[in-house]
């Protein structure tokens, strides 16, 4: 079953490291324009600083390298991807607004999804294969 475990590793963390490396660094400008255009705090820094962020927390997930700390940064980031760059409650256009309530909701269920991960490294990190070094860093 570890296998399972980390073929749903790559399909979850895909999503960040195509995000950070793909749009928030390569398309930094672009990325820096729509999270200003969001009320996005300072997003010249904020837009490549969560994208290195996100990108690495997906390579960590992938590799399964400190799994935990990975999986906690991922939550917190779509956690604020999700207030900030998706806030529906702030449209009276439907069509935007729905459009926006989806991603919301994407975002809040990625963050469950990195808190599971979390769940399961910390717990049961030490006895979870096919892993590169260490998969738990919180539970040593």
């Amino acid at each position: 079953m570890d296998w399972v475990l980390l073929i749903g590793r790559i399909l979850f963390a895909t999503q960040f490291l195509t995000a950070g490396l793909g749009f928030h660094l390569r398309q930094r400008a672009m990325a820096t324009e729509y999270a200003r255009s969001q009320g996005a705090p300072l997003p010249e820094l904020t837009v490549p600083g969560s994208g290195v962020v996100i990108a690495v927390a997906g390579a960590m997930v992938i590799l399964g390298f400190w799994v935990d700390l990975a999986a906690l940064a991922l939550a917190v980031c779509v956690l604020a991807f999700a207030y900030w760059m998706h806030a529906f409650w702030k449209l009276d256009d439907p069509m935007m607004r729905a459009n926006q309530m989806a991603h919301f909701w994407k975002n809040v269920q990625l963050a469950g999804g990195a808190l599971i991960l979390f769940f399961l490294f910390y717990e049961f990190g030490e006895a979870i294969d096919l892993t590169v070094g260490d998969p738990s860093l919180f539970n040593d």
